[in-house]
């Protein structure tokens, strides 16, 4: 991996909490991700999944971690299994973890070859009364890919058929919401990355260059600093490409007089950083396109002051929408008549900004977290809002991390990326 490795404690700690979480007598069990293929002999770069990252620090295909407080044999309360390494294996593939690796990297003190799983597990089994299926219930998920997991748990279903099921999702969704304090710096390291993408950004935008050279200037840097990459599919959307709130196609040209909304951001050992700004092309904003930025980065700035514990998601989002309505006004591109008249399942503002204020992130840009109950301290947040105009092929979005904080405003990871009107314009002219 590129990063340097992460100590294990945090690992040995995220266990120790999904553990306290679990009923007595039950195991639970977290598969990696499969390696996807392509066609012929390609496959998709290998992507770990983020919950046996989370609980074990693993990064490697062929992983299952097995947890079982109640064990009878206290050296299989936590179990690792990884796939066997030979040496064939090192020559093709490269180094993969060894049993005294496996060990280092994730603190757990018993670690066996895949092949042993079946046995093991099923001698496991006899003991335990409940297991813990991890099935995927994120509120954006949209799976149409059977996985190692659900394939898993097909067989397990089979096998043990008396058992009870139990869910792991809601014991990850409350503790991975809150981050521990190596994880939010691990994220800052990503942010860190995104800003040195930002400005060497700032330095090579001028009328002329495509979105797609953009993008891989802020590749090139993100790499040289220990990332895999993109956070997320980069969005650098010039004119009236804004408007487009999933657009990554950037092959445009970028023409003076323009803005360029850019959603990019950098990992970090799985880590997410998510980042937006909105530059102009020409390297000056016009009175107007400034206008519209200011409004934008007033909204971002109050909602920031919201992220407080005890805050309830919803309820935030519906005051953000009141911070846009009134900013609309000011623009002139809302009325009072429309705020009066306007649909309350679909606001006035919606017009103009039709997408959610925050969500959390950490492992997963759209990360784990409750979202039902109220904020707590550590919980990390995006603020995005955004203003778009088709008519006026003009589309703003700004956006940062932040962390909530005891008591006061946020911690924001990304203070040091710039974002004022005249230090963008100053850095694109120097």
């Amino acid at each position: 991996m590129k990063y340097e490795q992460i100590k294990s404690s945090l690992f040995v700690k995220n266990r120790k909490k999904f553990m306290a979480e679990m009923q007595a007598k039950s195991i639970a069990v977290f598969n990696s991700n499969d390696i996807y293929p392509i066609s012929a002999d390609s496959t998709l770069p290998f992507e770990q999944h983020r919950d046996i990252f989370y609980l074990s620090g693993a990064d490697q295909e062929e992983t299952i971690l097995v947890l079982f407080p109640d064990a009878t044999v206290k050296k299989h309360r936590e179990i690792l299994f990884v796939r066997e390494t030979n040496e064939h294996i090192a020559i093709w593939e490269g180094e993969k973890l060894t049993k005294e690796k496996a060990t280092e990297v994730s603190g757990i003190e018993t670690i066996y070859w895949l092949q042993d799983f079946d046995k093991v597990f099923f001698d496991l089994m006899t003991e335990a009364e409940t297991i813990y299926f991890n099935t995927n219930e994120h509120y954006r998920q949209a799976v149409e890919t059977q996985t190692r997991e659900d394939r898993f748990i097909i067989e397990c279903k089979r096998k043990f058929p008396a058992h009870k099921v139990a869910k792991s999702n809601p014991i990850l969704q409350k503790i991975r919401g809150v981050k521990e304090p190596e994880e939010i710096e691990l994220m800052q390291t990503a942010c860190n990355i995104t800003e040195k993408g930002f400005r060497r950004v700032l330095e090579f935008v001028k009328p002329g260059v495509w979105e797609y050279e953009i993008e891989a200037e802020l590749l090139h840097e993100f790499i040289r600093n220990r990332s895999k990459g993109f956070a997320y599919s980069p969005i650098i959307a010039s004119g009236n490409n804004a408007n487009v709130l999933h657009y990554v196609e950037n092959k445009q040209q970028c023409k003076s007089g323009d803005l360029i909304l850019m959603d990019v951001a950098a990992e970090y050992a799985n880590y997410s950083s998510d980042l937006t700004r909105t530059i102009p092309v020409s390297g000056k904003f016009t009175p107007r396109q400034k206008e519209v930025y200011e409004a934008v980065l007033r909204v971002k700035n109050e909602a920031t002051k919201m992220l407080v514990p005890g805050t309830i998601w919803a309820e935030y989002h519906v005051e953000c929408g009141k911070l846009m309505t009134s900013e609309l006004l000011g623009l002139g591109l809302l009325d009072k008549a429309d705020v009066q008249n306007e649909n309350k399942d679909w606001p006035a503002y919606k017009k103009y900004f039709m997408h959610g204020t925050s969500h959390h992130i950490g492992l997963n840009t759209h990360d784990y977290g409750e979202l039902k109950a109220p904020m707590k301290a550590n919980m990390v947040f995006t603020v995005e809002p955004g203003i778009y105009i088709p008519e006026e092929k003009m589309g703003i979005r700004i956006e940062d991390d932040v962390v909530i904080q005891e008591s006061g405003e946020p911690f924001n990871l990304m203070a040091n990326i710039p974002i004022e009107v005249e230090e963008i314009e100053e850095l694109m002219n120097q």
